[in-house]
């Protein structure tokens, strides 16, 4: 199913199109999903939490949907339009991706979701662009900064490399993640140590983006020059330009799906350089021995925290119970989370708030 965006695909009268409201949020929680179509034959809604759904064409042209109440979240949606899958052409909240962008949709919640925007300080987002030498071409890392943060004090911080999933970038965890956004509230509600928090690019080789499925030796070589040019490009570069506590207890590797296996592989992989891991729904693990060739009972002396997680829903759920069998065998403690939903930022925003708190203790 080709996958486009709306805008080049309607005949819109301009007067009409610009009364169209998508998505509309009820004081309930309902949402009203609207498309302005009227040459399209059919129009179907596909949301998180949603079943997929008709939407109802009016007389003026415009298909419309209202689901049930929905709890507080950030949902992705899309509409397909006679077999075209797009997003909303009303809705400016995309989540951005190397792949395929989708429309976001907020039901608000109360000031408690650890997401929700709230009056309290605000940390510091910075991007830098670099030459990898490891890679091979030029990329870029963004660094969140704490409330606070002041160069010229000279107080130092502990450090969380978050990394996002495949098809993602660099700003992932910001924009779909709300990453700074949780980070601001568990510092202001003193449930988390301010830190930074340095989001890389996760790909040692573009190539990963384009390469099919079956080809494990790209993805492979895109692990190893990940972890080369993290380890010996990203973190100089922050302990040169940021005053971070350059130590193994106050250093964290974390991240999703892609990322999850990323921190796994990188952080099992060098003890002296991490202390604190984190796999939310981490990728397949196939060549468990090889990946982790000296990981015995002896790294529980070095780990302060191996923290796994996944969805009840997720396609991964299975691989990842494998995996946390296998660290069992070999003597390795972790805590296992399992929570409601799928292969979803609205379970990886939730393990990101129960994972910080725990760090740098």
């Amino acid at each position: 199913m080709k996958f486009i965006a709306a805008a080049f695909m309607l005949t819109i009268a301009p007067c009409l199109a610009q009364t169209v409201v998508s998505p509309e949020v009820h004081s309930d929680g309902s949402v009203t999903f609207r498309l302005l179509a009227p040459k399209a034959h059919q129009v179907q809604l596909h949301c998180e939490g949603v079943p997929d759904t008709d939407l109802t064409k009016q007389t003026n042209g415009v298909w419309t949907f209202t689901t049930k109440s929905l709890e507080p979240d950030i949902y992705t949606y899309t509409f397909d339009m006679d077999g075209v899958r797009m997003i909303d052409p009303r809705d400016p909240f995309i989540q951005y991706n190397l792949l395929g962008s989708v429309s976001q949709v907020e039901v608000p919640g109360p000031a408690s979701l650890p997401w929700q925007i709230a009056a309290v300080p605000h940390g510091v987002l910075h991007r830098h662009f670099f030459h990898s030498a490891v890679a091979g071409d030029d990329r870029d890392f963004v660094v969140y900064t704490p409330p606070g943060y002041n160069p010229r004090a000279h107080k130092r911080y502990p450090v969380l490399y978050l990394l996002h999933g495949f098809s993602d970038d660099t700003s992932a965890w910001v924009q779909a993640g709300r990453a700074n956004v949780i980070l601001d509230n568990l510092i202001a509600r003193k449930q988390a140590v301010p830190m930074l928090v340095v989001m890389p690019l996760g790909y040692g080789t573009m190539e990963a983006l384009s390469a099919p499925d079956s080809d494990t030796n790209v993805m492979q070589r895109s692990l190893e020059l990940f972890s080369e040019s993290l380890l010996t490009e990203v973190i100089p570069q922050v302990q040169k330009e940021y005053c971070v506590i350059a130590n193994r207890r106050s250093r964290a590797i974390a991240g999703l799906s892609m990322g999850g296996k990323e921190a796994l592989v990188v952080g099992l992989n060098h003890p002296d350089q991490f202390a604190w891991i984190g796999a939310f729904s981490f990728g397949r693990v196939t060549n468990t021995a090889s990946l982790f060739p000296n990981l015995d009972a002896r790294a529980n002396q070095q780990l302060r925290l191996l923290w796994i997680g996944c969805g009840n829903r997720d396609k991964l759920l299975a691989p990842n119970r494998q995996f946390c069998d296998w660290l069992t065998s070999q003597g390795i403690h972790y805590t296992w989370v399992e929570k409601p939903g799928l292969h979803s930022y609205r379970v990886w925003r939730r393990d990101l708030a129960d994972f910080v708190p725990l760090l740098f203790h």
